[in-house]
């Protein structure tokens, strides 16, 4: 096709597919509480700020590595040339994305490159995650739970102070969640980017992040406008703080990628446990339901990455079957 071998063809494709899962349904996890306090303030204003922080990011990743942008991630996870079947990956994540179903990004794609000791690797590392990220959100939550409720709203006067640290907690979380799941993207790349491609990668996610805060989040924003009070200033910083500080760490510990979904989702779950403990007309069979529904929904994209990783890793059980 006009001179371009095929798997060039299917890497620029996996990359433009899985750029905009990336954007669509991960990065609301990150950005989901920032646009749902800030609604009042125009999409461009929210874009330009978390597009400054991404080229900020990357531009670092990229010029300390020598043309890497995954911070890392991939050590483990060598480059190999891109098959069609590696596209289907990000391809059923995008439909996941469109039917509003957060499914993590990190298993659904680096399940079809990673081999199964390191698949089980990022399983395990998502999976601690999510127990830990709810734990410290259900005990932190019920500590502060009378100051940090619809009850006891923040004052007037101190209102622009909040939306400062609101903003300067998203800019953090913003840096260690590209930190994680850039890598999600980054797979489908060489690990050593020339310059052109580098800006034409950047240039790329601008423009979906552009697309997703026209959108005010898309429809997996519901899962965070569902949850209690995320959409209070105050409410919105603890929790991008808390999430930054839980990425952090498990950045720092090992280079093994990991779902940064499965960790939000846990926290997410863990708080709103901790709010139906504590307020009297919200009981824990109110919030069992929302929590149980999330879970489900892990665990369905976490089938679908296995199968996607048996079909991929051993295509011969599938002809056999069918």
């Amino acid at each position: 096709m006009f001179g371009i071998e095929p798997t060039i063809i299917w890497m620029i494709l996996g990359f433009l597919l899985a750029s905009y899962s990336v954007i669509g349904n991960d990065s609301v996890q990150t950005l989901g509480t920032f646009i749902a306090s800030n609604q009042k303030t125009k999409w461009y204003y929210l874009w330009g700020f978390t597009a400054l922080i991404l080229v900020a990011t990357l531009s670092y990743s990229y010029f300390s590595s020598g043309g890497d942008i995954s911070s890392g991630r991939l050590a483990k996870i060598p480059f190999i040339e891109i098959q069609w079947y590696h596209v289907m990956a990000p391809l059923v994540l995008v439909v996941l994305t469109r039917v509003g179903i957060p499914a993590s990004t990190s298993l659904l794609v680096l399940s079809a490159f990673a081999s199964s000791m390191v698949f089980g690797s990022i399983l395990m590392k998502s999976a601690l995650g999510y127990i830990i990220a709810a734990v410290v959100a259900y005990i932190l939550w019920i500590v502060i739970f009378k100051w940090d409720n619809q009850s006891n709203p923040v004052p007037k006067d101190k209102e622009s102070m909040w939306r400062v640290f609101q903003w300067s907690a998203t800019g953090f979380l913003w840096y260690t969640w590209l930190s994680h799941d850039i890598a999600n993207v980054a797979v489908f790349l060489p690990r050593d980017l020339d310059i052109l491609q580098f800006f034409l990668v950047l240039l790329v996610f601008i423009v979906w992040l552009a697309h997703i805060f026209w959108r005010r989040g898309g429809k997996i924003q519901s899962i965070v406008m569902e949850k209690m009070n995320t959409n209070y200033v105050r409410s919105a910083t603890i929790i991008d703080l808390c999430y930054a500080i839980i990425l952090l760490v498990f950045k720092e510990w090992n280079s093994i990628p990991m779902s940064t979904t499965w960790v939000f989702i846990g926290l997410l779950s863990g708080r709103e446990l901790a709010m139906s403990s504590r307020i009297k007309d919200y009981k824990f069979k109110d919030a069992f339901p929302i929590v149980g529904k999330d879970l489900l929904r892990l665990l369905l994209g976490l089938g679908i990455s296995v199968l996607i990783a048996l079909a991929i890793q051993n295509p011969e059980f599938f002809v056999d079957f069918f």
